[in-house]
């Protein structure tokens, strides 16, 4: 569930983001740090959805047939 609520904050903060880029009431050196911070928090949503996706993989995996096997992060798995 924590990945859950981290996930949710981050979608957040990236919204929040879009409206102050949108808003045009910001400096342009304003304007690159929440664009730089946005590109980060973008970058870690994508890899948390990625995640979520192969742990569906995993259970779907069998013939259709619900099972769960052992599920390691990508980041793990480079090593």
């Amino acid at each position: 569930m924590k990945d859950k609520t981290l996930f949710e904050e981050d979608l957040k903060k990236l919204q929040k983001i879009v409206e102050e880029l949108s808003s045009g009431k910001i400096t342009l050196g304003e304007s690159l740090k929440k664009y730089e911070e946005g590109v980060k928090i973008a970058q870690a949503c994508s890899a948390t959805l990625a995640e979520a996706e192969r742990k569906v993989e995993l259970l779907m995996k069998k013939d259709g047939k619900v099972s769960l096997e052992n599920f390691e992060p990508a980041d793990e798995e480079e090593k």
